[in-house]
């Protein structure tokens, strides 16, 4: 499903919603590459399309593509009790797996990924768009606050250490 267009360097970028297996071969592209360099974002098992669909079903995916590359890839979930206990229904959008195909990487991708974020949670009328992230992953703090997530305190979530993000999203 066609969900919006932005202009990338080399040529347009579009998204589209609910391709698990082109949502997986980004993520994990990333999870490959980030553990090849010592830094290990999510092991590469994990991000198989079958075990992503178990907790990030297939029509939250959306994934931004340069021509016929996969080159980005997020989840927006609609509630996240471990990460957000006390939210309201309806609150906010969450968002996960927020990656760059390795290839695409140092082009601006990830302020493009969070732009159609903003824009998908503004279409479904919440307020918020919340995230979190590794508390030892500095790189990734600097990403969501230079883009003007607020940091709304530290959470321990499965044995890690998370931090807390939330950006507000004003009606059109």
């Amino acid at each position: 499903m066609e969900a919006g267009t932005l202009r990338g360097m080399t040529s347009p970028l579009h998204f589209t919603q609910g391709d698990l297996p082109a949502a997986a071969g980004v993520v994990g592209a990333t999870a490959r590459h980030q553990e090849a360099l010592g830094r290990t974002l999510w092991p590469p098992a994990s991000v198989t399309p079958e075990r992503l669909a178990r907790h990030y079903p297939a029509p939250t995916w959306h994934v931004a593509w340069r021509a016929d590359e996969a080159v980005g890839a997020f989840s927006l979930l609609s509630s996240d009790p471990p990460f957000w206990p006390d939210d309201p229904p309806g609150e906010a959008l969450y968002l996960h797996k927020l990656a760059v195909h390795p290839a695409a990487q140092g082009q601006g991708l990830a302020h493009a990924l969070l732009s159609h974020a903003v824009e998908v949670t503004r279409s479904a009328g919440r307020p918020w768009l919340k995230l979190d992230t590794a508390a030892t992953r500095s790189a990734l703090q600097r990403l969501y606050e230079t883009f003007g997530f607020e940091r709304m305190g530290e959470r321990d979530v499965f044995d890690f250490r998370v931090v807390l993000y939330r950006l507000p999203i004003p009606p059109t």
